[in-house]
C-alpha cells in the first residue's frame, strides 16, 4: 500500500515550494516531489528560478554592474581605481554559492514545516496517485489533493541546437568561464537582454538578433524606444530587429550564424551563441495517458480561474498554466491554491502582476500601456516624470528614464504604470499596491513621499497626469 499524504506537490520551483509551505502551515501532511539536482547529483530545490534563472542571473548582473561602475562611473564621483580586472571563475563561484545557500534554505524550510521531500520525476497516475522515479526505480504515493507545479523549459529552435559548449541556453550562459570576445544572442526578450547585458559589461562584443520588428512589444512604446537607445547608443549592444536566424554551423571554438534582415542574407561568427527565444511549459510525461489530463493548445495544463484541472482534486500552477511565466505569479498561485484546499476564499488579481527586466536601467511595469488603452477604446490620460529631474537620481549619477502613469480620464483610476530607471523593480510595488486598491492618481499625488527619494518620481508622475507636476514643465 502506498504512503498517503493530504497534499502532494509536484515541482519545487517558486510555485511548488511555496505551495508546499503554505499547505503545511495550514495543517496538511504535505510532500513535495522534485527532480532537480546539482552537479554532484544531490537534490537542489528551487527549480529553474533559483538554480539557473532569476537568482543566478541577478547575481551576475550585480557583479557585472559593479565592473561597469568601477570602469566608467566611479570617475564621475571623483574615485580613481585604476584598471579594473575581472576574475570570471570567481564571479561564477560567487553566483554558485548564492544558489547553494538558497537551495539549502528551502530544504531548511521544508524541514521546519515537516514537509516530506521526495527526489525524482513526479508523474500523476489515476486516483490522485503520484509515481516518483529516480535512476530507473519508482515508488508510488497517494494524496487527497495534488498540485502540479512542473515549471517551464527553454524553447529549442532547430537552426540553433543547444550543446552548452558553443551554443548555450540560459543555464549554459550562466556558466561561461571566460569573457567571449564576440557573443551572439538570439532573442531580445527579458532573458536575452539580461544575459547580453552581463557579458557586454564584462567586455564582450554583443550582438542580439531579434526576429520581431518591434523592441520589447509589451512595454509602453515611449519607454521601449528610450530603452533601445540607451542599450544601443549608450551601452554598445548591437540589437538587430527583424533578424531571422536561418542556420548555424559550429566549429571547435566558434559558431557561424546565418540570418536574414530586410530581405538580405547575412553571416556573423561568434565565440558563443545564447539561445533565448522564450520558454514553454514542462508538461511532457507529467501524467499517465489514462488519467486524461487536459492540456491547452500551447501545451500548458488547462485550468479554470481556481487553478483546477479537469481532474477533480488536481490543481496546476506557475509556468505550467496560463498567464505570464513569472516566479512571483507562480508563488502567489501556490498560496492561492493551498488556501482553496483549506476551504478559505483567497483572491488573486492576475491583472495586477508586475513585470521587471533587470537591465540597467531597469524596466518595470504593471497594468496596460498606452497602446493597449487606445486599442481598448478607453478614454485615458497620461502623465510622466523624468529621472533627470529627480534629485536622488542625479545624486546617484542616474540621468535617464522616466515614470509614466496611465489613468481613466473620467474616474482617474490608475490603469497602468511604466518605469524605466534606477530601482524600477522596487518602485513598481507602490503602483501594484495602488492598483490593487483601485487607487486614483490623486491618491498617489496626495500621498507624502520622502525627500530626496526615487519614489518622488512616482509622486510627480501622478501630479503630471493632471498637468500639475512641480518639478518639470507640464
Amino acid at each position: 500500500m502506498s504512503e498517503k499524504f493530504d497534499v502532494i506537490v509536484v515541482g519545487a520551483g517558486p510555485a511548488g515550494y511555496v505551495a508546499a509551505i503554505r499547505c503545511a502551515q495550514l495543517g496538511f501532511n504535505t510532500a513535495c516531489v522534485d527532480k532537480w539536482q546539482d552537479a554532484d547529483g544531490k537534490p537542489s530545490l528551487g527549480g529553474t528560478c533559483l538554480n539557473v534563472g532569476c537568482i543566478p542571473s541577478k547575481a551576475l548582473l550585480d557583479s557585472s554592474e559593479k565592473v561597469e561602475q568601477a570602469s566608467h562611473d566611479f570617475e564621475n564621483h571623483g574615485i580613481s581605481v585604476g584598471k579594473v580586472s575581472v576574475d570570471v571563475p570567481k564571479m561564477i563561484a560567487r553566483k554558485d554559492d548564492i544558489v547553494g545557500n538558497l537551495t539549502k534554505g528551502i530544504a531548511g524550510l521544508f524541514k521546519a514545516n515537516k514537509i516530506t521531500s521526495l527526489h525524482g520525476h513526479g508523474k500523476l497516475l489515476a486516483d490522485k496517485q503520484v509515481e516518483v522515479t529516480l535512476d530507473g526505480k519508482s515508488q508510488t504515493y497517494s494524496a487527497d489533493k495534488v498540485i502540479l507545479a512542473v515549471g517551464s523549459e527553454p524553447i529549442d529552435i532547430p537552426v540553433a541546437k543547444v550543446d552548452n559548449e558553443i551554443i548555450l541556453d540560459n543555464a549554459g550562459a550562466l556558466d561561461i568561464n571566460a569573457v567571449p570576445k564576440k557573443l551572439g544572442v538570439i532573442g531580445a526578450g527579458v532573458i536575452g537582454l539580461e544575459l547580453g547585458s552581463v557579458w557586454n559589461r564584462l567586455g564582450s562584443d554583443v550582438t542580439i538578433l531579434e526576429a520581431m520588428d518591434t523592441f520589447l512589444a509589451p512595454v509602453d512604446k515611449q519607454l521601449s524606444r528610450e530603452a533601445q537607445r540607451t542599450f544601443t547608443k549608450g551601452q554598445g549592444l548591437d540589437i538587430k530587429l527583424g533578424a531571422m536566424v536561418t542556420a548555424t554551423k559550429t566549429a571547435k571554438k566558434s559558431v557561424k550564424v546565418t540570418y536574414t534582415l530586410k530581405g538580405e542574407e547575412h553571416t556573423e561568427t561568434f565565440d558563443k551563441l545564447i539561445v533565448a527565444v522564450g520558454r514553454k511549459a514542462s508538461t511532457q510525461n507529467i501524467a499517465a495517458d489514462e488519467v486524461g489530463l487536459k492540456l491547452d493548445d500551447r501545451g500548458r495544463v488547462d485550468v479554470n480561474d481556481r487553478c483546477e484541472t479537469n481532474i477533480p482534486g488536481v490543481y496546476a500552477i506557475g509556468d505550467a498554466v496560463k498567464g505570464p511565466m513569472l516566479a512571483h505569479k507562480g508563488s502567489e498561485e501556490g498560496v492561492f491554491v493551498a488556501e482553496i484546499i483549506a476551504g478559505q476564499k483567497p483572491h488573486m488579481n492576475h491583472d495586477n502582476i508586475p513585470w521587471v527586466i533587470y537591465t540597467h536601467p531597469e524596466i518595470a511595469w504593471v497594468g496596460i500601456n498606452e497602446e493597449q488603452a487606445k486599442e481598448q477604446g478607453i478614454n485615458y490620460k497620461t502623465g510622466f516624470f523624468p529621472f533627470a529631474a529627480n534629485g536622488r537620481s542625479l545624486a546617484m549619477n542616474e540621468k535617464g528614464g522616466r515614470v509614466k502613469m496611465i489613468a481613466d480620464a473620467e474616474t482617474d483610476r490608475i490603469l497602468g504604470v511604466h518605469i524605466l530607471g534606477p530601482n524600477a523593480s522596487e518602485l513598481i510595488s507602490e503602483a501594484v499596491l495602488a492598483m490593487e486598491y483601485s487607487a486614483s492618481t490623486e491618491d498617489i499625488a496626495r500621498t507624502i513621499h520622502g525627500h530626496p527619494t526615487l519614489s518622488e518620481a512616482m509622486h510627480e508622475a501622478a501630479l503630471s497626469v493632471d498637468g500639475r507636476a512641480l518639478h518639470k514643465v507640464n
